[in-house]
């Protein structure tokens, strides 16, 4: 069951960092104009000539897109980091680089300097691609599998929570404005100083202080505090025999991650799976809405709301993936989501070539719209992370988790940098790309990614050791004795569900 203590850990760990990260993806769409006239007025001040605008158009390339490559620099950082500080250690480790981040964005106006904006979205990226690998690390590692789908998807949803309160605080009435821009940068400091003050009151994770600590009695209470009673032993039993499984193989390096056949095939959905959510043209839909609506008629003052009005759907659809995913499981919301993305793309170019000749497909284009970002909602975004942490065992998952981070913000980086050429070059009919790469990890995930619902990370990865055609030798005696102790029929349903 969800316990107090479970429940706030996930909130509090998801709020301090997914949030961050949500907020700083939208925070500067609103004040971009802003924003650049600061950029313009510093370079006149100090130089006495106005700025060329390739160059201005160079400094806000710079940056948006060093928000992303921040990202991928921070994912490499995700393995050493979390094996050495443990996952809640690496999470209080990383509010600084927020806070600091905050302090220089806030007070750029006064001291005068762009520069600091864009070193300090580089900082900020650093944090949020630790944040988007450590909370679902830490976060998965603790819940009971009957609710890991559920707590997993947490950090999705505040994520999207972040994105609507950027786009809420962004709009020119509050904070996107001359005066206030400055401030809405500030603020994403906040929920870090929040988790520095009572992150510290809670358990690491458990399975960190027994398997890589060694340490039974801490990872014991910490147990004993996450679910609320005190007899854990079946939980630890179950993390000992993933502890002796792992021994021989000692702790995987990025590099022996991906040369062990053993996790072959997990190590390609990872990257298939991360490939897929961000190649599906999540940014580029985001981008274009706005075209999208003032084409529909929308009043130019008013597409601001609109768009406030889709951050809302996607915070409502991911919040139903909460609730969803322990009941209908992974597989079902990666492929509904996939092909609702799919779909919405197709119909997307055909209403935005027509829209000019038949009055009603401007409408039918912000059908797309929301029916895409249903779909992105409820699978493609927050399905692949809830993934990464139920396909490897505790000695492989800090790697996987460097690996699946950095194909995810490299290809945001990518999207980010090659969209608006390809939009030049190839204007509505952009969106068949993305048609394709969401068809081509639906055939993917159909034919490969195995159901992980209620299953505990050993017999996940006794199903992917088949696909991986590996023998799991010296599990075979060790699984005789465990399973016989608690429940003889977890062998069979094991085999049941592999077929």
């Amino acid at each position: 069951k969800m316990t107090l203590s479970l429940a706030l850990v996930a909130l509090i760990s998801a709020f301090g960092s997914s949030f961050q990260y949500g907020y700083n993806v939208s925070v500067i769409n609103s004040p971009a104009p802003y924003m650049q006239d600061f950029y313009n007025e510093t370079y006149f001040n100090r130089n006495g000539v106005p700025m060329d605008s390739g160059f201005q158009t160079l400094l806000w390339s710079l940056t948006v897109s060093m928000y992303p490559l921040g990202g991928f620099f921070g994912s490499l950082m995700v393995w050493p980091l979390v094996n050495n500080c443990g996952r809640k250690g690496t999470l209080l480790i990383n509010n600084l680089f927020s806070i600091a981040a905050a302090i220089l964005m806030g007070t750029s106006e006064l001291a005068k300097t762009f520069e600091v904006i864009i070193v300090s979205r580089v900082i900020m990226g650093i944090y949020a691609g630790l944040a988007s690998n450590v909370v679902p690390m830490f976060l998965g590692e603790m819940s009971p599998k009957n609710l890991r789908g559920a707590i997993g998807i947490v950090p999705q949803l505040f994520i999207t929570l972040g994105i609507l309160v950027a786009q809420i605080l962004g709009l020119n009435s509050i904070l996107g404005n001359v005066k206030g821009w400055p401030v809405l940068l500030g603020l994403t400091g906040i929920p870090s100083l929040i988790q520095l003050l009572i992150l510290p009151f809670f358990p690491e994770s458990p399975r960190y202080l027994l398997i890589q600590k060694g340490n039974e009695e801490q990872a014991r209470q910490a147990l004993q505090k996450l679910r609320g009673w005190d007899d854990v032993d079946d939980e630890m039993e179950e993390m000992r025999q993933e502890d002796q499984s792992e021994k021989e193989e000692g702790h995987f390096t990025v590099l022996s991650l991906c040369t062990f056949r053993g996790l072959r095939w997990q190590l390609i959905s990872i990257v298939v799976m991360m490939m897929g959510q961000q190649l599906s043209g999540v940014n580029a839909v985001f981008y274009y809405a706005d075209r999208i609506f003032q084409s529909a008629g929308v009043d130019s003052n008013n597409v601001q709301y609109v768009t406030v009005s889709i951050g809302a759907i996607n915070v409502v659809m991911t919040l139903l993936a909460v609730f969803i995913v322990e009941s209908l499981g992974r597989r079902i919301l990666l492929l509904a989501g996939f092909g609702l993305c799919c779909v919405s793309c197709a119909v997307l170019t055909l209403a935005l070539n027509l829209q000019t000749t038949v009055s009603w497909m401007s409408y039918l284009s912000i059908v797309c719209v929301v029916v895409y970002i249903i779909g992105h909602a409820i699978g493609a975004s927050p399905i692949p992370f809830v993934m990464i942490t139920e396909m490897f065992l505790q000695s492989s998952r800090p790697a996987a988790f460097m690996v699946g981070g950095s194909v995810h913000w490299l290809c945001n980086f990518t999207v980010g940098l090659v969209f608006l050429y390809m939009e030049a070059g190839l204007g509505p009919y952009s969106f068949l790309i993305f048609c394709a790469i969401c068809l081509a990890t639906i055939v993917y995930i159909f034919f490969i990614v195995p159901e992980t619902k209620n299953k505990t990370f050993m017999e996940i990865n006794r199903i992917m050791a088949k696909r991986n055609k590996v023998e799991i030798q010296e599990d075979k005696e060790e699984f005789e004795d465990f399973h016989t102790v608690p429940g003889g029929q977890a062998k069979k349903e094991t085999s049941s569900s592999e077929l």
